[in-house]
């Protein structure tokens, strides 16, 4: 019956078409000025960093590398100096930047890596210890951001970090929710212990007062003397023995690995959304071909007539995840080591092609890769699970200088072993841990000095006159190209402040049947009509939600933040 009574509304839904991507990465040909600049982070404290060093005169690229800074002290479940991520930015005159600082695998890595007593390791059995930690990639990305788009000294951005690791920062219940949740990577070493869990065993109350002094002198050693510091001497040798000699999964990894280990500036990945453009980053990054294939075969719909309370607007997003997670199944991948077609990924006529397979008002019976342009090499199709943890924090200054960037140490607490008080990632379970199935290579599979697939997807997006009008993006594992997409929807085809976008509930459906709608949300109550148009297999759960974005409102910054959180906007 619903079936029917829909029909008639979704045949009317196309639009005219895509259009031609720009070939410049160049969006606005003036630079903006705002009255004051804006951050958005998952932690007051965070926040209250970054805005710190906007007041003071700084760049966002300033704001955004002490917030990542002070994060590593009051969020050290999610990010850290310890991890990487990934920098998006608009120089404040339209020209967009990424910048890569992904862990990579240590030169002893092999497609075996995770195969032990003939058998290949679960991704939570090999999460512990030191078989997940890949090379850390943060410190590597802040000094280069920072040559290039800082303007405050570099030991000036390390100030409120080292302020809270000493003089101590309360235990808030985000914190002490995953402290509970996962003891056993928190709590691996002894030093994990004594900082977070009491004499009895259990995490420190709600409240508490945490010191990290060892952390506070790692930190005034890092201003003091720059990257260098992380990737050199006693701190590089104190990363290797601890990978190699781990109590968990103990595994080879030198001093020479650190101090190989390079950020890289990559070509962004930028493509077309009705007048709007979307702009991310590339591989090893699967975000920015994810947000924008969905966008995509999305485009022939009318999503604004629909609107926010349609279930057939939400049929149409999840029916294209499902494509799209498909094709970034197959494909994605470490650029350097696997030819990715990223240009036929994002191409307009390839995606109008893959939305003539989804209909407004039946689902598609299965999802299958498809064969975009530039595609050269058969590929294994794999789902990597990458675990849920991350953080996401935007700034923007006065200028008009945007920094998008997500951080990560992977799941949380990452692997459980720490160094000078902080914790190491478990970023190499983000590789495929089989490198083969059906005789075919996995592109996403581990090779010496390759770094992880990942779903981070820190978004610029621009308006029609082609001036910044969104900074954006998530933390959650897989669901992040989700979250990022129903904020861009929201704001560009629901006309919805940023905020009430964040707010908006997540549908994720990742290439298979299985559809899962976030615990408590507005989908809830949408699911015996997604039923209806063929959504059998729908999981409602608590997803790990966790967005923050900035937008730009008449020449104004309005900043927003995640209702799941404790984050928070601040202005300078």
């Amino acid at each position: 019956m619903l079936r029917s009574l829909l029909a008639p509304l979704a045949a009317g839904l196309l639009l005219a078409g895509c259009a031609t991507a720009p070939k410049s990465v160049s969006t606005a040909p003036n630079s903006s000025a705002f009255a004051h600049g804006m951050v958005s982070a998952a932690d007051p404290r965070a926040a209250d960093a970054g805005a710190e060093m906007l007041h003071a005169g700084g760049s966002a690229t300033d704001a955004a590398l002490a917030m990542l800074l002070a994060l590593n002290v009051v969020e050290p479940q999610s990010s850290g100096v310890g991890g990487g991520g990934f920098m998006v930015l608009d120089d404040g005159k339209g020209h967009v930047e990424t910048l890569d600082g992904r862990e990579a695998a240590p030169k002893a890595a092999t497609p075996e890596w995770f195969k032990m007593n003939g058998q290949y390791l679960s991704v939570p059995q090999a999460i512990p210890g030191g078989l997940s930690v890949g090379v850390p990639g943060n410190v590597a990305l802040m000094a280069q951001a920072h040559e290039r788009y800082g303007k405050l000294p570099w030991k000036q951005l390390f100030g409120p970090a080292i302020k809270l690791a000493r003089d101590g920062f309360a235990v808030t219940p985000r914190m002490r929710q995953f402290l509970d949740r996962a003891r056993g990577t928190a709590g691996l070493t002894a030093d994990g212990r004594a900082l977070y869990f009491g004499a009895d065993g259990e995490p420190l109350p709600v409240g508490t007062t945490i010191r990290n002094p060892a952390l506070a002198a790692f930190l005034e050693k890092l201003a003091a003397g720059g990257p260098k510091v992380f990737y050199s001497g006693a701190n590089a040798a104190a990363i290797a023995e601890t990978v190699s000699k781990s109590p968990r999964n103990p595994a080879p990894m030198t001093a020479s690995d650190l101090g190989a280990y390079h950020a890289k500036w990559r070509a962004p990945v930028c493509a077309p959304y009705r007048a709007y453009r979307i702009c991310g980053m590339g591989p090893p990054a699967s975000g920015a071909t994810t947000v924008s294939g969905v966008l995509g075969v999305l485009e022939r719909f009318d999503m604004t007539a629909l609107g926010k309370d349609s279930p057939v607007a939400w049929h149409l997003i999840a029916e294209a995840e499902r494509l799209v997670y498909a094709d970034r199944d197959r494909y994605l991948a470490d650029s350097d080591f696997v030819s990715v077609p990223v240009a036929g990924l994002v191409a307009p006529d390839y995606l109008a092609a893959r939305s003539q397979l989804i209909a407004p008002d039946r689902t598609l019976p299965a999802a299958t890769p498809g064969t975009p342009p530039g595609a050269q090499v058969a590929q294994a199709d794999t789902l990597t699970p990458d675990v849920p943890s991350t953080t996401h924090f935007v700034a923007v200054d006065r200028s008009g200088q945007a920094v998008t960037q997500t951080s990560t140490v992977e799941s949380s607490f990452g692997s459980g072993l720490m160094v000078s008080g902080y914790y190491l990632n478990n970023e190499l379970t983000d590789f495929s841990l089989v490198p083969d199935r059906d005789g075919k290579p996995v592109a996403n599979r581990v090779e010496p000095g390759k770094r992880p697939r990942s779903s981070m997807a820190p978004t610029l997006v621009y308006g029609p006159d082609g001036k910044l009008r969104l900074a954006v993006g998530a933390a959650g594992g897989a669901t992040i190209p989700a979250q990022v997409l129903r904020v861009i929807i929201g704001v560009i085809d629901w006309k919805l402040s940023v905020q009430d976008a964040i707010a908006l509930p997540v549908i994720y459906a990742p290439g298979g049947t299985t559809v899962s709608v976030d615990k408590g949300g507005a989908l809830e109550a949408m699911i015996p009509a997604l039923k209806a148009l063929g959504h059998d297999d729908i999981v409602v759960r608590e997803l790990p939600l966790k967005a923050n974005a900035v937008e730009v409102v008449n020449g104004e910054l309005h900043g927003g933040t995640d209702p799941h959180t404790e984050g928070v906007a601040r202005s300078d």
